[in-house]
C-alpha cells in the first residue's frame, strides 16, 4: 500500500525534480523499485515493442564509479550543449536551482539508488533522422516519467539526469551494458524524501502554451463532433460530404494566438468589399 494518499492530479502536480532533500542515509527497499517499475511498464511504447530496459546501481562502489563519469559531464563535457534556445522558467528560482544541482553534484554517490533507463536499438544509426529520434524517446519518455509519479507516492524523490552521457561509453562498460545495442537515456538517483510536502511548481500559464483552437468563439464549450450548431443532426462533413459545413458567426472568431506568447491578436473581421 503506497505511504502517500495522493490523488491522480496530486501525483502529477507535485512530482518534482529532487535533489537537496533525497534522504541520504535511508535504503530503498527493492520491492518498492519493483512496484514502481511495473508501473512504468504500462506507458505506451512505439508498436508496442517494449525496448526498454532498466539498470539499478546499488552496489556502492559503482555509484561512486558513475558519480564519477557524471561530474565531468557536467564541468568537461565532450559535446557542446545549446541553451540558447526558448526559456519560459523564472529567472529569479536560478540561484537555487544551480543550488540544488551543485548539491546533487556533490552527493550523487550517496544516492541509495541510481537508475539508468535504457531502450534498445539497431544501431546508432537508428537515431540519424529527426523522425527517427521522436521514435525512440517517445518510446522510453513516458515509461520514465511514469516511473517518478509513482516513486512519488511511495515516498520516494527522483530527478532526471543526463551529464553522464557525455561518457555513455565508459557508463556502458562499467555496467555491462552493450552500448551499440542499447542506448542509455539519463540518470535518476532515487532516495526516500525528507519530508513529503510537494507542492505544485510555477508554470507557464495555458494561454500562452495552447496554440490553434479554429472555430471556437469566446465563451463558446465547445460542439460535440459530428453534430451541427443548431439540432437539425449530423453535420455535412459528418454525413461524408466533401463539402465544407456553412458556418456562422464568423465575425466573433478570433485567431489563435502566435508560437511564443505575445498579445492577443484582435477579433477577425470580414473585410468590407469595395462598391463599384
Amino acid at each position: 500500500m503506497p505511504p502517500l494518499d495522493l490523488t491522480a492530479d496530486e501525483a502529477l502536480t507535485t512530482t518534482r525534480a529532487v535533489r537537496r532533500r533525497l534522504d541520504l542515509d535511508r535504503p530503498v527497499e527493492r520491492a518498492l523499485i519493483e512496484e514502481c517499475l511495473r508501473l512504468a511498464a504500462q506507458a505506451p511504447t512505439g508498436r508496442n515493442r517494449q525496448r526498454w530496459d532498466f539498470a539499478l546501481v546499488t552496489d556502492p562502489a559503482r555509484r561512486a564509479a558513475l558519480a564519477d563519469l557524471y561530474r565531468p559531464g557536467l564541468a568537461r563535457p565532450r559535446q557542446q550543449v545549446v541553451r540558447d534556445g526558448a526559456d519560459r522558467g523564472d529567472p529569479v528560482r536560478g540561484r537555487r536551482i544551480a543550488e540544488s544541482a551543485q548539491y546533487l553534484f556533490d552527493h550523487l554517490h550517496e544516492v541509495p539508488v541510481l537508475l539508468v533507463p535504457c531502450i534498445r536499438v539497431r544501431g546508432l544509426h537508428e537515431n540519424a533522422s529527426h523522425v527517427g529520434q521522436a521514435n525512440t524517446w517517445g518510446s522510453i519518455l513516458p515509461a520514465v516519467w511514469q516511473f517518478m509519479p509513482a516513486a512519488r507516492s511511495r515516498g520516494l524523490g527522483t530527478a532526471w539526469t543526463t551529464p553522464h552521457l557525455h561518457y555513455e561509453r565508459e557508463a556502458a562498460e562499467l555496467l555491462s551494458i552493450p552500448y551499440e545495442a542499447v542506448l542509455q537515456t539519463a540518470l535518476i538517483p532515487v532516495a526516500h524524501t525528507i519530508g513529503t510536502d510537494f507542492r505544485a511548481g510555477p508554470r507557464t500559464e495555458v494561454d500562452e502554451i495552447a496554440h490553434g483552437t479554429p472555430g471556437r468563439r469566446r465563451g463558446d464549450p465547445g460542439r460535440q463532433p459530428g453534430r451541427s450548431r443548431r439540432a437539425g443532426g449530423p453535420t455535412l462533413a459528418a454525413a461524408g460530404s466533401s463539402r465544407a459545413p456553412h458556418r456562422s458567426g464568423r465575425r466573433g472568431r478570433t485567431r489563435s494566438r502566435a508560437w511564443g506568447g505575445g498579445r492577443r491578436r484582435r477579433p477577425w473581421r470580414r473585410p468590407r468589399r469595395g462598391r463599384g
